[in-house]
């Protein structure tokens, strides 16, 4: 049977194809007057996926980093006033989405994601297989992990 036109669908990406998808990034823009009011004057840094996922894979077992300490990494790398906040969590979430595709490659060599916190040392429900695994991960590694209401969070994570 023969098929002519229509629109097929893509072949879904895989996530480690995400995470080295650049597509123009980094890229260092002023920060527009809508985006001012949240965040002040200056420049944002848009890192690629694949900066994201270097810093991540540098801590070491037993430290942790959140995305802002991240971000922060990235402007100082840039000389830009910020890093993206929304793109730098989504990036983030494509490398442990990317690590898990990996481990279940067989690989042992992967990004110790769960190292990395949200604001405040909150744990990540988006990352895979959500918080209770990434508590679990922390847990072995040492970290006492707390609940405040539905959130879960590294206690002390600052150190």
């Amino acid at each position: 049977m023969k098929i002519s036109g229509g629109n097929f669908p893509a072949k879904k990406r895989t996530w480690c194809q995400k995470l080295n998808d650049s597509e123009g990034l980094p890229k260092v823009e002023k920060i527009t007057d809508t985006m001012s009011r949240r965040w002040g004057t200056g420049t944002v840094v848009i890192p690629a996926p694949i900066e994201v996922d270097g810093i991540m894979r540098k801590i070491l077992a037993g430290k942790l980093v959140s995305i802002n300490e991240i971000r922060a990494a990235l402007a100082k790398k840039y000389k830009a006033t910020i890093g993206f906040p929304m793109t730098t969590g989504i990036f983030a979430w494509v490398a442990a989405h990317a690590a898990e595709e990996r481990k279940q490659r067989g690989e042992k060599d992967i990004t110790p994601y769960w190292h990395t916190l949200k604001t405040g040392g909150v744990l990540n429900e988006k990352y895979p297989s959500g918080a209770e695994a990434q508590k679990e991960l922390l847990e072995r590694g040492g970290h006492t992990v707390v609940q405040k209401g539905k959130e879960c969070f590294v206690l002390n994570y600052e150190k």
